[in-house]
């Protein structure tokens, strides 16, 4: 099964989920979408209004920053896979519980092990406080780690982590917009490294 086909079936399995009760105020589920094959995931916290009416992640204003900050490190959302760590929209926009994360944590795992990336981009405290507790560590605030590089073993095989802030906290902060922005440089040069690793093998 190519990894469209292994997607598409998870995409199907969140179409159909009533393991949590956000399955009942949803309008569509929110899968994820991108390049199956993408070296860098982006891992929000949960849809929200837009996302909720349209079945797709980040198109609401903070899709939109995301987008041009993605374009002002030379990528476009067609080169990355954008996710949330859960499918479905929580009533009036309130954070992801617990038990929903953990709920919905197998789909996530899931698409991180067929997509494969090399380097996972958390975005806001709940996306971040699941995939690094994956590795134990335990993060009480986001402005502590973001910004950092860990490295973790995720899935089968080691992974970069970069957590950020979520782009929804920098839309009217230009303190947090200039945070954001830094850690997009990161992140660039993160994967210009990586690129130059990649030739030296061939070289």
């Amino acid at each position: 099964m190519s990894k469209e086909e292994e997607l598409s079936k998870i995409n199907e399995e969140i179409a159909k989920c009533t393991r949590c009760r956000l399955s009942l105020y949803r309008t569509k589920p929110v899968p994820g979408e991108g390049n199956p094959y993408a070296k860098v995931m982006f891992i929000g916290e949960a849809p929200g209004r837009f996302e909720d009416l349209q079945g797709r992640p980040f198109v609401g204003a903070a899709g939109k920053l995301l987008t041009e900050l993605l374009n002002g490190i030379g990528l476009s959302r067609e080169e990355v896979f954008i996710t949330n760590v859960v499918k479905c929209r929580p009533p009036n926009n309130r954070d992801p519980r617990e038990d929903e994360i953990k709920l919905c944590s197998s789909f996530l795992e899931r698409q991180i092990e067929i997509i494969d990336p090399d380097v996972i981009v958390t975005l806001g405290r709940h996306s971040t406080r699941y995939i690094l507790g994956r590795a134990g560590y335990k993060v009480d605030s986001i402005m502590r780690v973001r910004g950092r590089e860990f490295e973790i073993l995720l899935e089968g095989r080691r992974r970069k982590v970069l957590p950020m802030l979520h782009p929804a906290a920098a839309l009217y902060n230009p303190r947090l917009k200039n945070l954001l922005e830094e850690d997009f440089r990161k992140l660039r040069k993160m994967l210009s490294k990586s690129s130059r690793r990649t030739l030296d093998q061939y070289f």
